[in-house]
């Protein structure tokens, strides 16, 4: 029971962030710290160890996005670029043995649940992170890779809300991807 309030409190407060940065308020770098930190816990209960790992980057990030705009970035956002192919190739590998690496390490030295699978959401995640803070076109079918990954893995440990919420975010990756594209096209 602790556990699924643990998870409505989590997936309410990153609804909440989500919709903030939709409408690129400063507010939702706080209530990400507060969702992602709430995340941290779940999967820490839940034996994701690599998805606690990435919900630590994710507070980083959070903090130092806060801490930019509020220096005078006022959300302005980079125009749309992409990514040499090239460098999405380097990307994926690093991002392929990075994945390997650290499921090896969790299968061996922890109890992890599906690490290998968890290992690789940790690793696409932060490279859709890199490209998403850069305002790259590509982060979007990065992040529709995480997601389809995501959602059977939640919804394995149980974690039903969060398996959901990954399907809003997946369709979101997919309707964000088409909205640049269009906004690149149009010169923004």
């Amino acid at each position: 029971m602790q556990n699924s309030i643990l998870e409505i409190a989590a997936n309410a407060v990153m609804a909440i962030s989500i919709l903030l940065a939709g409408r690129n308020n400063i507010h939702s770098w706080w209530t990400g710290i507060v969702g992602c930190t709430l995340f941290s816990v779940l999967f820490h209960g839940s034996q994701l160890y690599a998805d606690v790992a990435l919900q630590l980057f994710f507070i980083a990030t959070c903090i130092i996005g806060w801490r930019q705009w509020l220096r005078g970035d006022h959300g302005h956002a980079l125009h749309i670029r992409t990514t040499r192919p090239a460098t999405l190739v380097k990307m994926a590998v690093a991002g392929a043995a990075a994945a390997a690496a650290y499921g090896l390490v969790l299968k061996h030295y922890t109890d992890a649940f599906a690490p290998f699978v968890d290992s690789t959401v940790l690793m696409f995640s932060v490279i859709a992170q890199i490209l998403l803070m850069g305002r790259r076109i590509e982060n979007w079918p990065v992040w529709l890779l995480v997601n389809t990954v995501s959602v059977p893995l939640y919804a394995s440990r149980g974690l039903y809300l969060t398996a959901a919420l990954y399907v809003a975010y997946w369709i979101n990756a997919l309707v964000a991807w088409r909205h640049w594209r269009r906004q690149r096209a149009a010169g923004a």
